[in-house]
């Protein structure tokens, strides 16, 4: 697909300039981890700062549950659990593999910024199940469902129209519904079974005034139907009737409202939950390049003739607000070290396309068998991501090479359109340390750069410890810094700084990745002993 066949309000979105972080991601001095938020009394913006985009976040009983974009990340659409709005802990995927065709299996094609885009999850009281549904090449719409949130999710339906941005409702009647579209807002109610489409009707044409609605959210709230839309990149507008079909009145949340990120976009898209005891909020996500997009949540109050509206501070969107009427929730952190020793991988860790879940394991460390012959990083399968904590963070990677094969390439990526690594080289019986960057892709997602190696140094130990430190407040000009270590105390930086791209074309933020693979002949391997991330 060209970069023109994308609809036109995501190629003209913007992002704010270069600045430094205005909230810290935790409010407690102790950080993310357990036991600190139990003192909470307030709460900080982003309330996470790693990359989740398009979110939508429902409640059920006093559980919330959130999901976001993946694009071309396996498995997709995550599923993260709080019980207080701001503390959130990966537990699954709605999408176990993007079973979708060939490209998302890096076969004959592939399919970066395709895949899981804004999509929609909901809870139906009446079977105790969960619901997914997201389109895929704006060609069709998939259903998965499970009993558990964590999973095991499972393929329920293939629907033959492509439900755009979409926003699921459950009415109290039990009928499914579900609002999308780009401009022109449609809404198609679902089969009893939620497998076949029902009836479809445009509820709702966008105003030229505005420009651009999409981002659907859709909800029933004291009798009357609202769906949520976004004004790419700067706006929410919420469009209120007495029915599902309309006819629907607009009204404006927000426009260019000042965020809370310095350097950062406009809160937007995303969606409204209500708590237990009534209060509600929004959960909006903030452009923050090059890290992605990051959840930042508000109050929200409503007019006595039923609008929303946020809750600002000096006409903005709060860096911090007063924490919510729950009791704080202490969740793992998002961030920590992995050793590999459980039978599969943390929800936490997502495949750059389908793997080859034969090519890998864990257990005792994660051991990566090359299963590709390429030298683009890009085309390789089996890279494992993991996203970036901001505002700046280290990722530190044991690797065990002793099974690489000649042609090997095996490493710690900064990955995106532009990448750089740092990582090991064997070539004719001998392993080196290699700093390499240049690795690049046009605006159709195909390579045009596979590397250059800017630093080398000779590995004298067993294992190596790679690192990167990575700088992802927003704006432009942030830098990663990459070094090794052969003893785990003194680390030797290697290679100039990586100055990241922090367009937004490419949707996702930077990530984490580890790397394996062939450039002469399968057979070769790694073993992973430990990753960790820290800030």
């Amino acid at each position: 697909m060209s970069w023109l066949e994308f609809p036109q309000s995501r190629r003209r979105m913007l992002i704010g300039g270069a600045g430094v972080l205005a909230g810290a991601a935790a409010v407690s001095a102790l950080g993310p981890s357990m036991g600190a938020e139990a003192q909470q009394t307030t709460y900080a913006n982003p309330v996470i700062w790693q990359d989740f985009a398009d979110v939508e976040v429902i409640r059920v009983g006093s559980d919330f549950y959130m999901t976001a974009s993946t694009m071309h990340y396996s498995p997709g659409a995550p599923v993260l659990h709080s019980r207080d709005l701001v503390n959130w802990e990966f537990i699954g995927h709605s999408v176990p593999s993007l079973d979708f065709g060939s490209k998302y299996n890096l076969s004959g094609g592939r399919g970066y910024v395709r895949g899981i885009w804004a999509s929609s999850i909901t809870h139906r009281p009446s079977e105790n199940r969960f619901y997914w549904l997201g389109q895929i090449d704006f060609a069709r719409s998939y259903m998965y469902t499970a009993t558990n949130p964590a999973g095991p999710w499972t393929r329920h339906a293939e629907l033959t129209r492509a439900y755009y941005d979409a926003g699921m409702l459950v009415d109290s009647d039990n009928t499914i519904y579900v609002a999308y579209g780009n401009t022109q807002i449609s809404v198609a109610q679902l089969s009893a079974d939620g497998k076949t489409e029902v009836r479809n009707q445009q509820v709702f044409a966008t105003p030229s005034n505005i420009g651009t609605l999409e981002g659907a959210r859709f909800y029933k709230i004291n009798g009357s139907y609202y769906i949520f839309l976004t004004r790419p990149a700067n706006g929410q507008y919420i469009l209120k009737a007495s029915s599902p079909w309309g006819p629907y009145a607009l009204r404006q949340v927000l426009l260019d409202m000042p965020g809370p990120v310095s350097g950062g976009g406009v809160p937007h898209q995303g969606g409204l939950i209500s708590t237990p005891g009534g209060a509600w909020y929004y959960m909006a996500f903030v452009d923050a390049y090059p890290g992605g997009r990051m959840p930042a949540l508000a109050p929200i109050t409503w007019t006595s003739d039923g609008w929303p509206q946020v809750q600002t501070v000096n006409g903005a969107w709060g860096s911090s607000y007063p924490f919510p009427n729950l009791t704080p929730h202490p969740v793992p952190s998002l961030i920590g070290t992995d050793e590999f020793t459980a039978a599969g991988l943390a929800a936490k860790w997502e495949w750059n396309h389908n793997p080859d879940n034969t090519k890998w394991s864990t257990g005792t460390g994660l051991r990566l068998q090359t299963a590709t012959v390429t030298n683009d990083l890009y085309s390789a399968r089996n890279t494992l991501t993991h996203r970036i904590q901001g505002p700046s963070s280290t990722a530190t990677v044991e690797i065990d090479p002793a099974q690489m094969a000649n042609g090997d390439r095996a490493g710690l990526a900064m990955l995106r359109d532009a990448s750089a690594w740092i990582g090991l080289r064997r070539d004719n019986g001998i392993t080196r340390i290699s700093m390499t960057d240049g690795l690049t892709m046009d605006s159709n997602w195909n390579t045009t750069g596979t590397g250059t190696e800017r630093a080398g140094a000779d590995l004298c130990g067993s294992t190596v410890r790679l690192r990167v430190t990575a700088d992802i407040r927003p704006g432009s000009g942030r830098q990663a810094v990459f070094s090794y270590s052969e003893d785990g105390s003194s680390f030797t930086q290697l290679g100039p700084a990586f100055t990241l791209n922090n367009n937004w074309t490419f949707f996702m933020g930077y990530r984490f990745a580890i790397f394996n693979y062939a450039t002469a002949a399968l057979g070769g391997a790694v073993t992973v002993k430990r990753f960790s991330v820290t800030t």
